[in-house]
C-alpha cells in the first residue's frame, strides 16, 4: 500500500494485516529511524555525502506485529521519538539519499521474504509497488484530499493546526514526488483508492475485497 502522508496507509494496512492474519511492515518508520539516528549524532542533513557515508551505521530492529510493530535503533525503542516534528521535518532529506534507500530497500525485501512462509505481509510506504515489491499480487495506492489528510494528521498530533499540517504535507509531497531516486508514485498496476469520503472500516473492507478478488 502506497500513498502520501495522511491518506490512511498506516491504519488501513494494520487493519488489513489483522483481518488476514498477516505480518505488517511500516517502511516509513525505517526512514524515520535512520533520520532520528542522524539527528542524534549531529549529522548535517544538508550534507548528503555524510549521510551516505554513515547510512550503514544504525542497526535497525523492525517489528512486524500489526498490533505492536515497534522499531528500535541500536537496541533502543524509538517508536515514539521518530514521530516528533523534528524527524518529520527532516525525513524527506534523509530518505532522498540513494545509499539510505538502497540499504533500507534491501532490509525491507529481507523482511518480506521472511514473512512469506507464514502467509505473507502487508507493506506500506511510498515506493512499495514500484520498487520494493513490484511483483506483489495486490497493490493499492491510497489518496485523499489535501484537507482530509491535514485534518487526519492534526488529530494525531498535539500542538499543531490543520493549516500547518496542510503546508507541511504539501512540502513533503513535493520533495517525495520529485526526488531522483524511487519517488512517490503509483504503480501502473495498482488500484487507486480515494479515502476522502470513507471511514477506516470502509477503507479496510475495500482493500480486503481487492485482496479476495486478486488472490
Amino acid at each position: 500500500m502506497d500513498g502520501p502522508s495522511g491518506s490512511g496507509k498506516s491504519s488501513a494496512s494494520r487493519g488489513v494485516a489483522r483481518a488476514l492474519g498477516l505480518r505488517y511492515l511500516d517502511t516509513g518508520a525505517m526512514y524515520r529511524a535512520v533520520t532520528w539516528w542522524m539527528l542524534q549524532r549531529g549529522v548535517d542533513l544538508a550534507d548528503a555525502a555524510t549521510i551516505a557515508a554513515r547510512a550503514g551505521e544504525p542497526a535497525l530492529t523492525v517489528g512486524t506485529d500489526p498490533d505492536s510493530p515497534g522499531i528500535a535503533v541500536d537496541g533502543a525503542d524509538v517508536s515514539g521519538p521518530i514521530r516528533g516534528s523534528e524527524v518529520t521535518g527532516a525525513v524527506s532529506a534523509v530518505s532522498a539519499v540513494p545509499e539510505v534507500r538502497r540499504r533500507l530497500v534491501d532490509l525491507q525485501r529481507e523482511i518480506i521474504a521472511a514473512a512469506l512462509p507464514s502467509g505473507g505481509i502487508v507493506v506500506e510506504g511510498r515506493d512499495i509497488g514500484t520498487v520494493v515489491a513490484p511483483d506483489a499480487p495486490v497493490k493499492v495506492y491510497l489518496t485523499a484530499s489535501a484537507e482530509a489528510r491535514a485534518v487526519r494528521r492534526t488529530a494525531e498530533l498535539a500542538g499543531t493546526t490543520v493549516e500547518a499540517q496542510r503546508a507541511a504535507m504539501a512540502r513533503r509531497d513535493a520533495l517525495d514526488s520529485t526526488r531522483t531516486i524511487d519517488p512517490l508514485a503509483k504503480a501502473a498496476d495498482a488500484v487507486e483508492l480515494d479515502t476522502t469520503p470513507l471511514d477506516l472500516d470502509e477503507v479496510i473492507a475495500e482493500v480486503l475485497r481487492l485482496v479476495k478478488e486478486r488472490t
